[in-house]
């Protein structure tokens, strides 16, 4: 006898117990109309990946249980359904007389308005992105429900990763392991998963099945993309990357084995799955933070482009409004430009100089300033000129400004606090320049959202950057040639390579001193920095946590 089992791989919203709940019961409820009789949700389903300091409190704990209450209730009639859920439990304990707030990131069997079993994660993640021994405590036990005949070992993400755990379910009679999960994208991290859990099938003899979030929470995106691999390793079935869906999985016996078969979407490019994100973070960003559209600064340069073609494809053109706000130093072409990219996406597009502002700025301080030349202090007048404008906008009509800095200057402090820094949401923060370059070329030749164009004028990549704010300008007289900037920032900053060991793979060592001095002194800025979207294994955020005050000097 086959068991069919699904993996709702759903879209959640921190903190909106109801509706998650509800998303779960509707899910479970088409999925045992289509004959599956276990549903996998991911982890912390009931509350969304990841609550932080909620967690510490006992309200929202609480609400919690109530949510994980009403889906068994809700789901009590499906006779034979088994209904994994993810969530935080909590409960007192007493040491040395004192009572001791302990809890656990669980996953509960939910049958015919039950909880059949729960199990406790044992292995909690603290690197990264993740913090999971700031809330939970390691679970102990082991979870092995039969459905339909088959004997499914539960866990939940990072115990995949070790031994002991799955080593333990088989023990305890799993035949096939069913690992719940919540692993923010980066780059690469599909391909590293389907591995990891091919070798842990090979090592134990038993098809693996992962169950995958979807979405956009704060500065992490969830990729979806659920798969299951059989014992041997091979890869059998593998859901859609970036959207929910319901994922069916057939689970048969054959020759006193468990064989897994199931769809199987195609492998992407590292440029889709990069766009992808971008779009899935920003659509959901604004989507459940409730904001009416974005607005942005369109300056003619790629940066602003790339994050306005990012922008159109997540929202759609009616919810995002691009303004163009030149300065003296415009160059005709850069006006030229940004009209041709607002008219290709047909958003709404505004021209607002600035040149009266500045002039008046600088009136107002020609005393203070009597005898001195000009310098960045004007260049910098004029990019918070440009803030003013934006958050004025904003604060009128509601749309949160997008920033459109990038990696490569967020690392170097070639950004302007209260200036291009001004705003709600940093769209491309963690790409490099590069990068950006890369990715502009790709949405130039693909049209994954049915645009129908080419959003980005050819003439946008091509010319050098330049933040245009004096004469004849480019990013190039104050920073190295991207391309070795961002070698440089890909070893030091995301690799965590010495100055020492990345002179000695060739890079000038003035060069790299001036870009480890550039990252460390520029640390006060990135603080003050918009949140983003992450999409490397190590973003400026949660990922980057240094001192702005202090002594070390690499």
């Amino acid at each position: 006898m086959a068991l069919k089992l699904c993996i709702a791989q759903l879209n959640f919203i921190v903190a909106d117990t109801a509706g998650n709940a509800q998303k779960i019961i509707d899910a479970a409820r088409t999925a045992y109309a289509q004959g599956a009789r276990l549903v996998l949700t991911p982890e912390l389903s009931i509350c969304g990946y990841a609550a932080e300091d909620l967690f510490l409190r006992p309200a929202f704990i609480a609400a919690c249980d109530d949510a994980v209450k009403t889906v068994a209730r809700e789901l009590a009639g499906l006779k034979g359904l088994h209904v994994v859920v993810g969530h935080p439990m909590g409960g007192d304990i007493r040491s040395k007389s004192v009572a001791v707030q302990r809890r656990f990131n669980a996953a509960s069997v939910l049958c015919e308005g039950r909880v059949l079993e729960t199990y406790a994660k044992r292995e909690l993640p603290n690197y990264q992105v993740f913090d999971e021994r700031r809330y939970f405590t390691p679970g102990q036990g082991t979870c092995v429900l039969r459905v339909e005949g088959v004997n499914v070992g539960l866990l939940i993400c990072e115990d995949a990763w070790f031994d002991e755990p799955g080593q333990l379910a088989k023990e305890a009679g799993a035949e096939v392991l069913a690992v719940i999960n919540a692993s923010p994208f980066h780059v690469g991290k599909g391909g590293e998963r389907v591995a990891r859990m091919a070798e842990r099938a090979q090592a134990l003899g038993v098809p693996v099945i992962y169950a995958h979030l979807v979405g956009g929470q704060d500065e992490v995106v969830f990729d979806g993309a659920s798969f299951a691999v059989n014992a041997a390793g091979e890869l059998c079935g593998r859901a859609p990357g970036f959207q929910e869906d319901l994922f069916y999985i057939e689970a048969n016996r054959v020759n006193g084995g468990v064989k897994l078969s199931a769809n199987m979407t195609h492998e992407r490019t590292p440029e889709a799955d990069l766009w992808d994100a971008l779009v899935l973070g920003v659509r959901d960003y604004i989507g459940k933070n409730g904001f009416p559209g974005v607005l942005l600064g369109l300056s003619g340069g790629i940066d602003s482009a790339l994050v306005l073609a990012v922008a159109v494809d997540a929202l759609g053109r009616d919810k995002v409004r691009a303004v163009m706000m030149p300065s003296p130093y415009t160059a005709d072409i850069s006006w030229i430009d940004a009209r041709d990219m607002a008219h290709r996406l047909g958003v709404r597009y505004d021209e607002i100089s600035i040149s009266p502002e500045f002039e008046a700025f600088k009136a107002s301080l020609a005393n203070e300033f009597k005898g001195l030349p000009e310098d960045t202090t004007e260049e910098n007048i004029q990019a918070r000129i440009r803030g003013v404008f934006l958050m004025a906008l904003s604060n009128k009509f509601g749309s949160i400004v997008l920033t459109t800095g990038n990696k490569s200057e967020m690392a170097t402090g070639y950004c302007t606090l209260y200036g291009d820094m001004a705003g709600g949401f940093a769209v491309i923060k963690d790409l490099l320049k590069t990068t950006v370059f890369r990715l502009a070329r790709w949405r130039n030749i693909h049209d994954p959202y049915g645009a129908g164009i080419s959003p980005i004028p050819e003439r946008i990549i091509t010319r050098p950057p330049s933040a245009e704010l004096r004469p004849d300008q480019t990013d190039q007289d104050s920073l190295p040639p991207y391309e070795v900037l961002d070698a440089i920032l890909g070893r030091y900053m995301e690799n965590d390579q010495g100055v020492e060991e990345i002179i000695a793979a060739g890079f000038d060592r003035a060069v790299v001193e001036r870009v480890a001095r550039l990252i460390r002194i520029n640390e006060y800025k990135r603080r003050q920095a918009p949140v983003g979207i992450r999409v490397t294994h190590r973003s400026f955020g949660k990922d980057w946590r240094y001192p702005i005050t202090g002594k070390f000097r690499a």
